[in-house]
């Protein structure tokens, strides 16, 4: 064999090794999952399976610690890990964590579910996790629909199914220690060290596939959410898409109000649009939408028709109700703090809008007939009854009932056309 077959067959070898490396996992994946459950948790958790799938980890670890969120999206997350395509291993954490609603979901979907000390696992009832018609027969048809999902997961992996319906139905919940006692959490770990500990050797199913985990002294390698993750979750919490719709508004009406501004209304837009891809992605409630919207108008109303505050009250009682009626579940709501401020906020701006528009509307006019009415002038020539005035440092014609000397002060009483109507003014 020559030169150029050993490099040949040293190439292939190199290569062939390339390829099948990832089947021989050297590391662990984590990531970290804090907060309601949305449309963006769900991607960042799908993206993060397939990438540890791809990369070949043993398995990969997703610290959780959530009070629910959308049903949607758990849906979209529990399909994603019964592909099998790697270990999902659900770590509860840090102690005084949870995984509530949304989270016992996808903590029974996962392979094996670790929880931290003095963490809780329960209170799946789906009225929490959604919300829509709330009629009695739509409740039971969601329940029943939970019931039936979470009792699969349950099947496929093992874990306790009366629980589980219990925590669907009856929204129970148990500490780490009953957890394990009653076949809900497969172990209590300390740290991710201890995790892994008890992890080694243990086995799993992957699709068809029996096999081992190899976790003791692995590589750990964290992943965090990048900008754009972050930047969407940010959007989708609830006081920061409730802000951006308020500004939105505000900006719009600046706009709207004061033509040719362009900065409010551009910020604004950007603004209105985030928000909506908010909206969008969190379960709103048209009717909050509505109530803001007519507090605003009400607010424009107080400016143009006097209703000595009554417009302010109706429209400081629309926004608190519409805001606070803005999300149809408690685990996504704006914080009170946020909406008070808002609301003060509003209120006296509009307040001092409305007491600009009437001091300006009783103050005495500057320019037209109306501004000159009660000025001061000097008569040029003789009224008798007409003559020529001077008057801002302009010659008018007047005219007067009365003969008013040349040199002598007047004082206007009317305008009729070019002629102003004048009478002689007292000492």
């Amino acid at each position: 064999m020559n030169k150029r077959h050993i490099v040949f067959f040293g190439i292939i070898i190199i290569l062939a090794g390339g390829i099948l490396f990832p089947l021989y996992a050297d590391h662990v994946e984590i990531i970290e999952i804090s907060g309601p459950i949305t449309p963006v948790t769900a991607k960042y958790i799908s993206d993060a399976i397939t990438r540890a799938a791809r990369n070949g980890a043993e398995c990969l670890i997703i610290e959780m610690d959530t009070p629910g969120g959308l049903m949607q999206a758990t849906w979209a997350i529990d399909k994603k890990m019964l592909e099998d395509k790697v270990a999902v291993v659900i770590y509860i954490t840090p102690s005084g964590g949870r995984a509530a609603s949304a989270g016992v979901f996808i903590s029974y979907a996962a392979h094996v579910m670790a929880m931290a000390p003095s963490t809780n696992i329960g209170s799946a009832h789906p009225v929490t996790m959604g919300g829509g018609d709330s009629s009695k027969v739509m409740i039971e048809k969601v329940t029943n629909d939970a019931v039936a999902h979470i009792k699969g997961l349950a099947d496929k992996r093992g874990r306790n199914a009366e629980w589980a319906e219990r925590a669907v139905r009856e929204s129970v919940s148990i500490t780490e220690k009953e957890a394990v006692k009653n076949g809900v959490a497969d172990l209590i770990a300390e740290d991710i060290s201890d995790l892994l500990e008890q992890l080694d050797g243990r086995e799993i199913s992957l699709g068809e596939e029996k096999r081992s985990l190899k976790t003791l002294g692995i590589e750990i390698r964290r992943f965090t959410m990048d900008w754009r993750y972050r930047v969407l979750d940010k959007i989708s919490d609830p006081n920061i898409a409730y802000i951006l719709m308020m500004l939105g508004i505000y900006g719009l009406f600046f706009e709207l109000s004061n033509p040719g501004s362009l900065f409010p209304g551009i910020v604004g837009g950007i603004f209105l649009l985030l928000a909506f891809f908010a909206l969008q992605v969190l379960p709103i409630n048209t009717t909050g939408i509505l109530l803001i919207l007519l507090a605003i108008v009400l607010f424009l109303l107080e400016i143009k028709i006097t209703s000595y505050g009554l417009l302010t009250i109706g429209g400081v009682t629309a926004m608190i109700l519409g805001s606070l009626m803005l999300f149809k579940t408690p685990v996504f709501r704006v914080s009170l703090s946020v909406i008070i401020t808002f609301v003060i906020a509003s209120a006296a701006f509009f307040v001092f809008a409305m007491g600009m528009a009437l001091r300006t509307h009783r103050s005495k006019a500057t320019t037209g007939k109306k501004g000159l009415m009660g000025e001061k002038g000097e008569a040029l020539t003789e009224l008798n009854p007409v003559g020529q005035v001077a008057m801002h440092g302009e010659i008018w014609k007047a005219e007067s009932t009365e003969k008013i000397g040349k040199g002598e002060k007047v004082i206007v009483e009317a305008v009729e056309g070019l002629v102003l109507k004048v009478k002689k003014m007292q000492d």
